[in-house]
């Protein structure tokens, strides 16, 4: 366990001393409380974000050793640092009209601010991140080639659905539709601009990935290292914005614990490197082999994340919530896994 999990215990002390010491520069005095707002943070993010292991662990099974190993790196920067810190400003940036720079120093001298922003803006951004899963979901269970299911009365029929063509981009845009009548007048447009590129933002990643998996086919015959180079890029880019979309509504739930953008950071990266390691574990452990259903479970965990974080843009939905329905997804696919083993050993 412990190759798997040092370089997440090495962050979790980096980022324990970084907190306290921000803490009493920030508000002399409060470096113990940062310490548990960072420790609560990322046992959150690390307990209520199970499935997207699973999911990053099934699409990493298909990756070689090196960009494994990079996802481990360099996802980890991109995690935190893009996802978590710049993307946030960004978002803030566009819709409120002002710089990044001026945004960023907003971030870090009045969070209260920041923060205002942020909830703002909350709409758009989740609409991307939901309608995106939404895509991911409707993708793995519109698939008549898939011969094992899990909630059969249901999968099984859905399975068939992928006769119907584009009928993934049917059913988002529909749920667009639907989705952008109860948002207030002033916010449609960026609602619905957020969902569309959501939907072609996967349609992209999904497209290239698709193309450059039929080509390596034939690499032998034609290029090698280019074209397993160019797929894995390609995996690692998809993974990044799987990762991105199930951290956007635990990014913003943060701010209930704190506003104060750098201990939010530091919590939600300590919990991002656990998921990883994690992820890295199942991976190279066989755990999705040895477990039948739980990439079943860990879709529809997907699609019930990707329906609350629409549901959030009119109505507000604990963040606890969100996570125990993922992990009963999580837990019931491996629980039906166990059974079907111990029936196979019989």
């Amino acid at each position: 366990m412990l190759e798997y999990f040092l370089g997440s215990y090495i962050i979790t002390i980096i980022g324990v001393v970084g907190a306290y010491f921000w803490g009493e520069h920030v508000h002399p005095g409060s470096g113990l409380a940062c310490i548990f707002i960072v420790a609560v943070l990322a046992i959150l993010e690390t307990s209520l974000s199970f499935d997207n292991a699973v999911v990053n662990a099934m699409k990493l099974e298909k990756m070689s050793h090196k960009w494994r190993h990079r996802f481990l790196t360099w996802g980890i920067a991109i995690a935190v640092f893009g996802m978590r810190f710049l993307f946030p400003i960004l978002v803030v940036s566009i819709f409120a009209k002002l710089d990044m720079l001026t945004v960023t120093k907003i971030a870090l001298s009045d969070s209260a601010q920041y923060a205002g922003y942020l909830h703002a803006t909350h709409a758009p951004i989740v609409t991307f991140g939901g309608m995106f899963l939404i895509m991911l979901f409707l993708n793995y269970f519109f698939n008549h080639e898939k011969e094992v299911h899990w909630i059969k009365p249901i999968e099984a029929p859905l399975s068939h659905f992928d006769h119907i063509k584009g009928i993934e981009i049917i059913i988002s845009l529909l749920v667009i539709m639907f989705l952008q009548t109860f948002i207030p007048q002033e916010m449609k447009l960026s609602v619905i601009i957020s969902g569309m590129a959501g939907v072609v933002t996967y349609l992209a990643i999904d497209g290239v990935a698709h193309y450059l998996e039929k080509h390596e086919e034939m690499r032998q015959a034609k290029c090698t290292g280019e074209a397993v180079a160019c797929s894995g890029l390609i995996s690692f880019i998809y993974l990044e914005l799987i990762d991105a979309s199930f951290s956007l509504d635990g990014v913003l739930g943060a701010f209930a614990l704190s506003n104060d953008v750098i201990i939010i950071t530091i919590g939600l990266a300590i919990g991002a490197m656990f998921v990883r390691s994690l992820t890295i574990m199942l991976v190279e452990k066989k755990t999705l082999a040895q477990f039948l259903y739980l990439e079943h479970g860990a879709h529809w965990a997907i699609g019930a994340l990707a329906v609350i974080m629409l549901v959030t843009t009119v109505k507000e939905v604990p963040e606890v919530v969100t996570g125990l329905i993922g992990l009963f997804f999580i837990v019931a696919a491996l629980i039906s896994s166990i059974v079907h083993n111990k029936k196979l050993s019989k």
